[in-house]
């Protein structure tokens, strides 16, 4: 599955994801407004990072929509029952509320190495970043001045295989479809 992140004007984005299971689905505006890393792909590098398949990108790939709609006006409908009537598993549950976890503390993590805060918030004071947050904060540090100095239109496609194995492939400026770089490692 590849997610692509499209820098819109000012600090708006949009993520548009093409996947081998599910219908086809229609790009969505992100939400959040950070200047150097759009909230979705934090969730990504997080998701991937972690290794959680419940979490957003991994209900994704399974078929899910998440929170996204049918490309199809026809399939949206029907989809939208569908997707209503599936129960996610604890499992799920679980990865979905420590992507949510992770990817505000790693986020403020970043931002704290990166001179953008001065302090962390007082619900992570005492907090010692482990292996897999410093894994996350690094990896945000890759993509955060490549999002930065794109321009409006300029895109950032990711390999989602959930794990460090398959990461980012920048496109050129307002033609996603059109790749520059290879699968970094």
């Amino acid at each position: 599955m590849d997610v692509t992140f499209t820098k819109g004007p000012g600090r708006s984005y949009s993520v548009a994801v093409r996947r081998e299971h599910g219908p086809a689905l229609a790009p969505r505006g992100g939400p959040g407004h950070h200047p150097y890393l759009p909230h979705d792909l934090v969730h990504f590098v997080v998701e991937a990072e972690a290794g959680l398949r419940g979490g957003v990108y991994g209900r994704l790939a399974a078929g899910e929509l998440g929170f996204f709609w049918p490309a199809n006006p026809a399939e949206r409908a029907g989809a939208r029952r569908r997707e209503k009537a599936r129960r996610p598993t604890p499992r799920a549950s679980a990865d979905m509320g420590r992507s949510e976890e992770l990817a505000g503390a790693c986020l403020m993590l970043w931002e704290l190495r990166r001179g953008q805060r001065t302090s962390l918030p007082p619900w992570l004071a005492g907090w010692t970043p482990d292996p897999l947050a410093e894994r996350i904060a690094a990896r945000l540090d890759t993509y955060a001045d490549r999002w930065h100095a794109l321009p409006d239109g300029g895109s950032l496609t990711l390999d989602w295989t959930c794990g460090p194995a398959g990461w980012a492939r920048a496109t050129r400026a307002g033609r996603p479809g059109r790749r520059s770089g290879g699968r970094r490692r």
